[in-house]
Protein backbone atom coordinates (compact mmCIF):
# COMPACT_ATOMS: atom_id res chain seq x y z
CA UNK A 1 0.00 0.00 0.00
CA UNK A 2 2.86 2.58 1.09
CA UNK A 3 4.74 1.96 -2.65
CA UNK A 4 1.15 2.43 -4.67
CA UNK A 5 0.58 5.72 -2.63
CA UNK A 6 3.68 7.10 -3.64
CA UNK A 7 3.09 6.26 -7.25
CA UNK A 8 0.27 7.90 -7.30
CA UNK A 9 1.86 10.84 -5.97
CA UNK A 10 4.47 11.28 -8.66
CA UNK A 11 1.80 11.13 -11.14
CA UNK A 12 -0.39 14.19 -9.81
CA UNK A 13 3.03 16.14 -9.50
CA UNK A 14 3.65 15.47 -13.11
CA UNK A 15 0.19 16.63 -14.15
CA UNK A 16 0.41 19.75 -12.32
CA UNK A 17 3.84 20.24 -13.58
CA UNK A 18 2.43 20.05 -17.39
CA UNK A 19 -0.27 22.30 -16.14
CA UNK A 20 1.89 24.81 -14.74
CA UNK A 21 4.62 25.20 -17.99
CA UNK A 22 1.54 24.79 -20.84
CA UNK A 23 -0.94 27.13 -20.90
CA UNK A 24 -3.16 27.95 -24.01
CA UNK A 25 -2.04 30.22 -25.88
CA UNK A 26 1.69 30.50 -25.14
CA UNK A 27 4.30 29.05 -27.13
CA UNK A 28 8.52 29.33 -26.03
CA UNK A 29 9.67 30.91 -29.07
CA UNK A 30 7.32 34.06 -28.79
CA UNK A 31 9.24 37.08 -30.10
CA UNK A 32 10.75 39.59 -27.94
CA UNK A 33 8.40 42.65 -26.96
CA UNK A 34 8.58 46.16 -29.26
CA UNK A 35 10.62 48.97 -26.97
CA UNK A 36 8.74 52.04 -26.52
CA UNK A 37 10.85 54.90 -27.84
CA UNK A 38 10.11 58.77 -28.61
CA UNK A 39 11.58 59.94 -31.60
CA UNK A 40 11.62 63.33 -33.56
CA UNK A 41 11.74 64.03 -37.50
CA UNK A 42 15.28 65.13 -38.79
CA UNK A 43 15.48 68.56 -39.99
CA UNK A 44 18.08 70.76 -41.38
CA UNK A 45 19.46 73.77 -39.68
CA UNK A 46 21.76 76.75 -41.39
CA UNK A 47 24.48 76.81 -39.30
CA UNK A 48 27.73 79.15 -39.49
CA UNK A 49 30.41 76.52 -40.40
CA UNK A 50 34.08 76.69 -39.52
CA UNK A 51 36.71 73.63 -39.40
CA UNK A 52 39.85 73.80 -37.23
CA UNK A 53 42.87 72.51 -37.69
CA UNK A 54 46.62 72.40 -36.42
CA UNK A 55 49.88 72.95 -38.79
CA UNK A 56 52.93 73.82 -38.77
CA UNK A 57 54.26 77.15 -40.48
CA UNK A 58 55.97 76.94 -43.56
CA UNK A 59 58.29 79.26 -45.90
CA UNK A 60 56.38 80.12 -48.74
CA UNK A 61 59.30 78.92 -50.93
CA UNK A 62 62.66 77.36 -50.03
CA UNK A 63 65.43 76.38 -52.48
CA UNK A 64 68.89 74.64 -51.79
CA UNK A 65 71.28 76.16 -53.56
CA UNK A 66 73.46 74.27 -55.21
CA UNK A 67 76.33 74.16 -58.88
CA UNK A 68 75.10 71.38 -61.01
CA UNK A 69 78.46 69.55 -60.29
CA UNK A 70 80.70 69.16 -57.41
CA UNK A 71 83.83 71.49 -57.62
CA UNK A 72 86.12 74.22 -55.38
CA UNK A 73 83.68 77.29 -53.89
CA UNK A 74 85.50 80.17 -54.76
CA UNK A 75 83.75 82.36 -52.62
CA UNK A 76 80.53 82.80 -50.24
CA UNK A 77 78.68 86.21 -50.50
CA UNK A 78 76.13 85.91 -47.81
CA UNK A 79 75.99 84.06 -43.90
CA UNK A 80 73.31 82.55 -42.42
CA UNK A 81 70.40 85.34 -41.74
CA UNK A 82 71.83 87.35 -43.98
CA UNK A 83 68.49 88.79 -46.52
CA UNK A 84 69.25 89.18 -49.99
CA UNK A 85 66.83 90.36 -52.94
CA UNK A 86 66.03 88.51 -55.94
CA UNK A 87 69.07 88.47 -58.32
CA UNK A 88 71.83 88.63 -55.24
CA UNK A 89 75.11 86.99 -55.80
CA UNK A 90 75.29 84.06 -53.45
CA UNK A 91 78.06 81.97 -54.12
CA UNK A 92 81.01 81.55 -56.92
CA UNK A 93 82.19 78.00 -57.87
CA UNK A 94 85.90 77.60 -59.68
CA UNK A 95 85.41 78.40 -63.45
CA UNK A 96 88.24 77.09 -64.70
CA UNK A 97 86.25 75.23 -67.17
CA UNK A 98 84.31 78.16 -68.00
CA UNK A 99 86.98 80.55 -69.26
CA UNK A 100 88.56 77.63 -71.21
CA UNK A 101 85.10 77.33 -73.33
CA UNK A 102 85.24 81.35 -73.42
CA UNK A 103 88.25 81.11 -75.30
CA UNK A 104 87.05 78.12 -77.35
CA UNK A 105 83.70 80.11 -77.82
CA UNK A 106 86.04 83.58 -79.06
CA UNK A 107 88.21 81.33 -81.58
CA UNK A 108 84.52 79.15 -83.36
CA UNK A 109 83.44 82.71 -83.41
CA UNK A 110 86.24 84.02 -85.79
CA UNK A 111 86.38 81.28 -87.39
CA UNK A 112 82.87 80.88 -88.47
CA UNK A 113 82.91 84.36 -89.67
CA UNK A 114 85.41 83.56 -91.96
CA UNK A 115 84.00 80.31 -93.22
CA UNK A 116 80.43 82.59 -93.92
CA UNK A 117 82.63 85.01 -96.16
CA UNK A 118 84.40 81.85 -97.92
CA UNK A 119 80.72 80.19 -98.41
CA UNK A 120 79.29 84.01 -99.96
CA UNK A 121 82.64 83.71 -102.37
CA UNK A 122 81.78 80.03 -103.23
CA UNK A 123 85.39 78.86 -101.92
CA UNK A 124 83.58 77.02 -99.23
CA UNK A 125 81.08 74.02 -98.61
CA UNK A 126 77.74 74.44 -96.87
CA UNK A 127 78.05 71.33 -95.29
CA UNK A 128 81.55 72.44 -93.75
CA UNK A 129 80.04 75.67 -92.71
CA UNK A 130 77.12 73.85 -90.94
CA UNK A 131 79.23 71.70 -88.98
CA UNK A 132 81.13 74.55 -87.40
CA UNK A 133 78.12 76.60 -86.82
CA UNK A 134 76.86 73.79 -85.19
CA UNK A 135 79.89 73.26 -82.86
CA UNK A 136 79.39 77.09 -82.12
CA UNK A 137 75.96 76.78 -81.18
CA UNK A 138 76.63 73.73 -78.98
CA UNK A 139 79.82 75.64 -77.26
CA UNK A 140 77.99 78.72 -76.86
CA UNK A 141 74.88 76.55 -74.60
CA UNK A 142 77.70 75.30 -72.65
CA UNK A 143 78.97 78.68 -71.87
CA UNK A 144 75.82 80.29 -70.96
CA UNK A 145 75.01 77.44 -68.77
CA UNK A 146 78.18 76.98 -66.61
CA UNK A 147 78.01 81.02 -66.23
CA UNK A 148 74.54 80.40 -64.55
CA UNK A 149 75.93 77.10 -62.65
CA UNK A 150 79.09 79.08 -61.20
CA UNK A 151 77.85 81.70 -60.04
CA UNK A 152 74.47 81.15 -58.24
CA UNK A 153 72.23 83.65 -57.53
CA UNK A 154 69.00 84.61 -55.48
CA UNK A 155 65.75 83.30 -57.53
CA UNK A 156 63.48 85.25 -54.94
CA UNK A 157 63.77 88.00 -52.01
CA UNK A 158 64.35 86.35 -48.85
CA UNK A 159 66.38 84.99 -45.65
CA UNK A 160 69.36 82.87 -45.98
CA UNK A 161 68.70 80.15 -43.27
CA UNK A 162 71.64 77.87 -43.64
CA UNK A 163 75.50 78.32 -45.07
CA UNK A 164 77.16 74.75 -44.80
CA UNK A 165 80.42 75.47 -46.43
CA UNK A 166 83.44 77.82 -46.13
CA UNK A 167 85.64 80.06 -49.17
CA UNK A 168 87.97 77.11 -50.90
CA UNK A 169 85.98 73.94 -49.35
CA UNK A 170 85.21 71.75 -51.88
CA UNK A 171 81.72 71.05 -52.74
CA UNK A 172 81.11 66.83 -52.95
CA UNK A 173 77.34 67.25 -53.73
CA UNK A 174 76.83 64.80 -50.03
CA UNK A 175 73.37 66.10 -48.39
CA UNK A 176 73.91 68.61 -46.06
CA UNK A 177 72.70 69.61 -42.41
CA UNK A 178 69.22 70.49 -44.68
CA UNK A 179 68.97 66.80 -45.90
CA UNK A 180 69.55 67.77 -49.20
CA UNK A 181 72.92 68.72 -51.06
CA UNK A 182 73.70 72.34 -50.88
CA UNK A 183 76.17 75.33 -50.54
CA UNK A 184 73.49 77.28 -48.79
CA UNK A 185 69.56 77.61 -48.04
CA UNK A 186 67.75 80.13 -48.60
CA UNK A 187 63.81 80.86 -47.47
CA UNK A 188 61.42 83.36 -48.19
CA UNK A 189 59.64 84.39 -44.74
CA UNK A 190 56.96 87.07 -45.83
CA UNK A 191 54.52 85.86 -46.46
CA UNK A 192 54.73 82.17 -45.46
CA UNK A 193 51.98 79.40 -45.90
CA UNK A 194 50.19 76.74 -44.17
CA UNK A 195 49.14 73.50 -45.62
CA UNK A 196 46.41 71.82 -43.85
CA UNK A 197 44.62 68.34 -44.70
CA UNK A 198 40.76 68.56 -45.08
CA UNK A 199 38.06 65.93 -45.30
CA UNK A 200 36.87 65.16 -48.31
CA UNK A 201 33.59 65.97 -47.55
CA UNK A 202 34.44 69.69 -47.27
CA UNK A 203 35.60 69.37 -50.87
CA UNK A 204 32.88 71.13 -52.48
CA UNK A 205 32.71 74.05 -50.07
CA UNK A 206 36.64 74.95 -50.24
CA UNK A 207 37.22 78.08 -52.62
CA UNK A 208 40.07 80.62 -53.54
CA UNK A 209 40.26 83.63 -51.54
CA UNK A 210 38.59 81.96 -48.95
CA UNK A 211 39.70 83.40 -45.39
CA UNK A 212 41.59 81.94 -42.81
CA UNK A 213 42.51 82.72 -39.29
CA UNK A 214 45.77 81.69 -38.04
CA UNK A 215 46.70 81.44 -33.97
CA UNK A 216 50.25 80.69 -32.01
CA UNK A 217 50.14 79.60 -28.66
CA UNK A 218 53.34 81.63 -28.32
CA UNK A 219 51.08 84.90 -28.78
CA UNK A 220 48.13 85.14 -27.04
CA UNK A 221 45.68 87.05 -27.97
CA UNK A 222 47.26 87.47 -31.44
CA UNK A 223 45.28 86.42 -34.70
CA UNK A 224 46.94 86.68 -38.53
CA UNK A 225 44.46 86.05 -41.70
CA UNK A 226 45.72 83.97 -44.31
CA UNK A 227 43.81 83.17 -47.90
CA UNK A 228 43.65 79.93 -49.00
CA UNK A 229 45.72 79.77 -52.39
CA UNK A 230 46.04 76.18 -54.04
CA UNK A 231 43.74 73.48 -53.44
CA UNK A 232 44.89 69.63 -53.99
CA UNK A 233 43.03 68.68 -57.66
CA UNK A 234 42.57 64.94 -56.33
CA UNK A 235 41.47 63.27 -53.09
CA UNK A 236 43.98 60.87 -51.01
CA UNK A 237 42.61 57.22 -51.82
CA UNK A 238 44.17 56.32 -48.22
CA UNK A 239 42.91 58.93 -46.15
CA UNK A 240 40.18 60.18 -48.09
CA UNK A 241 41.19 63.79 -47.48
CA UNK A 242 43.10 66.77 -49.69
CA UNK A 243 45.63 69.20 -49.26
CA UNK A 244 44.83 73.07 -49.32
CA UNK A 245 47.75 75.27 -49.26
CA UNK A 246 47.30 78.90 -47.30
CA UNK A 247 49.35 82.15 -47.61
CA UNK A 248 49.50 83.87 -44.52
CA UNK A 249 51.09 87.37 -44.46
CA UNK A 250 53.74 87.51 -41.94
CA UNK A 251 52.98 90.80 -39.73
CA UNK A 252 56.52 92.22 -38.21
CA UNK A 253 57.89 88.75 -38.87
CA UNK A 254 56.27 87.08 -36.32
CA UNK A 255 55.75 83.99 -37.62
CA UNK A 256 58.82 81.92 -38.20
CA UNK A 257 59.16 78.61 -40.22
CA UNK A 258 58.45 75.46 -38.02
CA UNK A 259 56.56 77.40 -35.40
CA UNK A 260 53.01 75.19 -34.44
CA UNK A 261 49.43 77.59 -35.41
CA UNK A 262 45.99 76.54 -35.26
CA UNK A 263 43.81 77.33 -38.64
CA UNK A 264 40.22 78.15 -38.93
CA UNK A 265 38.42 78.24 -41.41
CA UNK A 266 35.22 80.10 -42.31
CA UNK A 267 32.81 78.01 -44.51
CA UNK A 268 30.48 80.23 -44.60
CA UNK A 269 26.91 78.87 -44.03
CA UNK A 270 25.34 75.37 -44.58
CA UNK A 271 22.85 73.33 -43.91
CA UNK A 272 23.65 70.29 -41.69
CA UNK A 273 21.87 68.21 -39.14
CA UNK A 274 22.35 69.34 -35.36
CA UNK A 275 20.58 67.24 -32.86
CA UNK A 276 20.28 66.75 -29.15
CA UNK A 277 23.90 65.85 -27.72
CA UNK A 278 22.37 62.60 -26.00
CA UNK A 279 21.04 61.01 -29.22
CA UNK A 280 24.42 60.64 -30.12
CA UNK A 281 25.86 57.26 -28.74
CA UNK A 282 29.67 55.92 -28.90
CA UNK A 283 30.20 51.96 -29.56
CA UNK A 284 31.53 51.00 -26.64
CA UNK A 285 35.69 50.39 -27.10
CA UNK A 286 35.86 52.04 -30.14
CA UNK A 287 35.55 55.88 -31.28
CA UNK A 288 32.77 55.36 -33.29
CA UNK A 289 29.44 57.70 -33.18
CA UNK A 290 26.13 56.40 -34.02
CA UNK A 291 22.00 57.70 -33.72
CA UNK A 292 19.32 55.49 -34.16
CA UNK A 293 16.66 56.09 -35.98
CA UNK A 294 12.91 54.49 -36.19
CA UNK A 295 10.97 53.17 -39.87
CA UNK A 296 8.75 50.13 -40.27
CA UNK A 297 8.88 49.21 -36.74
CA UNK A 298 12.29 48.75 -35.82
CA UNK A 299 15.11 50.37 -35.11
CA UNK A 300 18.08 51.23 -37.20
CA UNK A 301 21.61 52.11 -36.51
CA UNK A 302 23.42 54.83 -38.49
CA UNK A 303 27.15 55.42 -38.10
CA UNK A 304 27.56 59.35 -38.26
CA UNK A 305 30.81 61.88 -38.04
CA UNK A 306 30.39 64.92 -35.11
CA UNK A 307 31.17 68.10 -36.12
CA UNK A 308 30.70 71.29 -34.18
CA UNK A 309 28.71 71.75 -30.50
CA UNK A 310 26.43 74.04 -30.23
CA UNK A 311 25.50 74.25 -26.31
CA UNK A 312 24.01 70.74 -25.60
CA UNK A 313 23.61 70.10 -29.19
CA UNK A 314 25.95 68.19 -31.62
CA UNK A 315 26.30 68.81 -35.73
CA UNK A 316 26.44 65.13 -37.41
CA UNK A 317 27.34 64.37 -40.54
CA UNK A 318 26.05 61.24 -42.50
CA UNK A 319 26.13 60.43 -46.11
CA UNK A 320 23.00 58.26 -44.85
CA UNK A 321 20.27 60.39 -43.34
CA UNK A 322 17.94 62.45 -45.27
CA UNK A 323 15.51 64.90 -44.00
CA UNK A 324 12.45 63.39 -42.37
CA UNK A 325 14.06 60.38 -41.05
CA UNK A 326 12.85 59.27 -37.60
CA UNK A 327 15.65 60.47 -34.57
CA UNK A 328 14.85 58.01 -31.73
CA UNK A 329 15.44 60.74 -28.46
CA UNK A 330 14.24 58.27 -25.79
CA UNK A 331 15.17 54.89 -25.10
CA UNK A 332 17.60 54.66 -28.22
CA UNK A 333 20.07 53.66 -25.17
CA UNK A 334 18.70 50.36 -24.86
CA UNK A 335 18.31 49.10 -28.84
CA UNK A 336 20.40 47.17 -30.75
CA UNK A 337 20.41 47.60 -34.79
CA UNK A 338 17.32 45.88 -35.89
CA UNK A 339 15.37 45.81 -32.10
CA UNK A 340 11.28 46.24 -32.38
CA UNK A 341 10.16 49.57 -31.60
CA UNK A 342 6.78 51.15 -30.29
CA UNK A 343 6.46 55.09 -31.36
CA UNK A 344 4.67 56.61 -28.28
CA UNK A 345 3.19 60.36 -27.63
Amino acid sequence: MKRFGTLIAVVISGVILVSCTSTPGETTGESKTAAPVKVTPLTRTKIAKTIDYSATIQAFEEVNVAPSSPGRIEKIYVEAGDRVNKGDNLFLMDRTQLYQLKLQLSSLEKDLWRLDTLLKAGSAKQQQYDQLKTQYEVTKTNVEFLEQNTLLKAPFQGIVTGKYYEDGEMYSGAPSMSGKPAVVTLMQINPLKVIVSLSEQYYPLIKKGMEAVITADVYKNEKFTGRVYRIAPTINAVTRSFNVEIEVPNRNEMLKPGMFVRVSLNLGEVETFVVPAFTVLMQEGTNRRYVMIAGDGVARRVDVAVGKRFDDNLEIISETLKEGDLLITEGQSRLSDGDKIEVVQ
